[in-house]
C-alpha cells in the first residue's frame, strides 16, 4: 500500500516530468526541421554542400558561444523563468525566417537559425540537468531515454511537415530551372523560398503560448547542489575544487559528447542529400530523417526497459559505439538504397549515448552540477563542426567517402563507456554504503 506520502512525492514529480517532455518534444521538432532546411535551402539558395551545411553550424553553434551565458542565467532566474526566456528567443529566431524568407537571404536564415539554437541552448542547460535529478542517478538514462522519445517523435514528424511543404515537386523544380532564363529561375526561386513563411509562422505562435504556460506553471525549482549533497559524501579534493576543469570525467564527457552529436547530426542531417545523391527521388528521400529518427525511438524503447534491469548505461554506450562502428563500414562499402538504410541505423547506434552521458559525465560535481551541465551543452556544438567537415569531404570526394569521419567517433564512444567516464571519479567521491 503506498502512503500518502509517497503518492504525492510521485505526483509532484509526474507534473515536471510532463512538462520537460514537452519542452523535448520542442527541441526534437525545432532541430529536426535543419534536415529539411539543408536541401531545401540548398536549391532555394543555391548551394554547393558546404554551403548547406551551414545550417548546422549556425544552429548548433549557439550551444558552444552561450551554454555557459545560459548557465549565469539560470543561476539568477531559476529554472522555470529560464525555460521561458529560451522559448522566447528561439520564437523570435523563428520569426527572423520572415523576412528571410521574402528576401532569399541565406545569411539572414542563417541568423535566424543561430538565434533559435540560442534559445535550444537555455532550455538544453535547463532541462538535462532537470531530468537527471528528478530521480535516483542509476536510472538517470531510463528517464532521458522516455525523454528523447518525445524528442525524437517530434523529430520523426518535423521533416515530413517541412518537407511536404517546403519541398513539393522538388524534383520537378530542380530539372525546369535548368532550362529557365535568369529572370524566371528568380520567380520560381523566390516562390520556393515564401513556402516556409507560413509553417514559421505558426511555430512562432506555438512557441509564445508555451513560454506563457510555463511561466505561469507550477514547474518547482531544485536544488541540485543539495540533491548531490545529501546522496554523496564529497571528499576534501572535490570540496576544494574551484573549477569544472578539474574533473577529467566530465571534460572527456564533454569532448564524447561533441564528438557524439556531430555524428547524430550527420546522420539525421545528411541522409536525405546522400539519398539525392545515390540517385533517390527528393520525394522519397525526404523520408530517410524519419527513418533514422524512428530507429533512434526503437532504441530509446530498449533503454527504457532494459536499463538498470538487465544492463547498465555503461554497458549501452559501449553497445551504442560498436554498432555505429559497423553501420559506417557497411555504408562505406555499399551502395545505393542499402548504404542509405545503414545511415538511417545509425539512429539506433546513436540512440542510448545522449540518456547514458549525461548521469556519467555529471557524476559526483555536487555545486559544480549547473556548470558542468552547461559544458555538456557546449558539446553540442560538435553538430556545428562534424557536418560542416563532411560537408567540406563531400565536395572534396564524394558524399558516401565523407562518412569515413563517423569512424573514429564511435570508437571514442566506446572508450569513453569503457574508462573514459572513471577517470578521476573514484578519487574524487565516496559514495555512501546503502543495504
Amino acid at each position: 500500500m503506498i502512503s500518502t506520502e509517497n503518492s504525492s512525492t510521485q505526483t509532484s514529480k509526474l507534473n515536471p516530468i510532463v512538462l520537460i517532455g514537452i519542452l523535448f518534444f520542442i527541441f526534437g521538432f525545432i532541430t529536426w526541421l535543419n534536415s529539411v532546411l539543408i536541401p531545401y535551402l540548398k536549391l532555394a539558395c543555391e548551394l554547393n554542400n558546404l554551403e548547406a551545411y551551414l545550417v548546422a553550424f549556425c544552429f548548433y553553434i549557439a550551444y558552444f558561444l552561450m551554454a555557459t551565458p545560459s548557465a549565469r542565467i539560470l543561476n539568477i532566474t531559476g529554472y522555470k523563468k529560464g525555460i521561458a526566456a529560451g522559448l522566447g528567443v528561439i520564437a523570435v529566431g523563428a520569426l527572423l525566417f520572415i523576412p528571410a524568407a521574402l528576401t532569399r537571404q541565406y545569411s539572414l536564415f542563417l541568423f535566424g537559425l543561430f538565434v533559435q539554437g540560442t534559445g535550444l541552448a537555455l532550455l538544453q542547460t535547463a532541462s538535462n540537468p532537470y531530468i537527471t535529478i528528478l530521480g535516483p542517478p542509476e536510472s538517470a538514462a531510463k528517464r532521458i531515454s522516455i525523454m528523447g522519445i518525445c524528442n525524437k517523435i517530434a523529430g520523426a514528424i518535423a521533416p515530413i511537415v517541412l518537407g511536404a511543404v517546403a519541398l513539393k515537386d522538388a524534383d520537378g523544380l530542380k530539372e525546369r530551372l535548368d532550362k529557365m532564363s535568369i529572370d524566371e529561375k528568380i520567380v520560381q526561386l523566390n516562390e520556393l523560398a515564401s513556402r516556409v513563411i507560413t509553417p514559421y509562422i505558426i511555430i512562432v505562435i506555438v512557441l509564445v503560448i508555451l513560454a506563457g504556460f510555463i511561466y505561469y506553471s507550477s514547474l518547482p525549482e531544485i536544488d541540485s547542489d543539495k540533491k548531490d549533497d545529501a546522496d554523496i559524501v564529497e571528499a576534501p579534493s572535490v570540496t576544494n575544487k574551484t573549477s569544472v576543469f578539474q574533473f577529467p570525467h566530465l571534460l572527456l564527457g564533454a569532448f564524447t559528447l561533441f564528438l557524439y552529436v556531430g555524428a547524430e547530426v550527420i546522420a539525421g542531417d545528411t541522409v536525405i542529400n546522400y539519398g539525392a545523391a545515390q540517385g533517390i527521388a527528393l520525394s522519397s528521400a525526404k523520408f530517410f530523417t524519419t527513418c533514422t529518427l524512428v530507429c533512434m525511438i526503437a532504441g530509446y524503447l530498449i533503454g527504457i526497459f532494459c536499463i538498470p534491469k538487465y544492463f547498465t548505461q555503461e554497458t549501452a554506450m559501449k553497445g551504442s559505439g560498436i554498432l555505429g562502428i559497423i553501420f559506417s563500414i557497411l555504408a562505406l562499402v555499399t551502395s545505393g538504397f542499402t548504404s542509405v538504410l545503414m545511415i538511417a541505423l545509425l539512429g539506433l547506434a546513436n540512440s542510448l549515448v545522449w540518456p547514458a552521458i549525461w548521469p556519467m559525465a555529471l557524476a559526483g560535481l555536487g555545486k559544480f552540477t549547473k556548470t558542468g551541465a552547461s559544458l555538456l551543452v557546449m558539446g553540442i556544438s560538435g553538430g556545428a563542426v562534424i557536418p560542416l567537415i563532411y560537408g567540406a569531404l563531400s565536395d572534396s570526394f564524394n558524399p558516401q567517402h565523407a562518412y569515413v569521419i563517423l569512424i573514429p567517433i564511435y570508437l571514442m564512444i566506446w572508450l569513453y563507456a569503457v574508462n573514459g567516464h572513471k577517470i578521476g571519479l573514484h578519487q574524487n567521491l565516496k559514495i555512501k554504503s546503502t543495504q
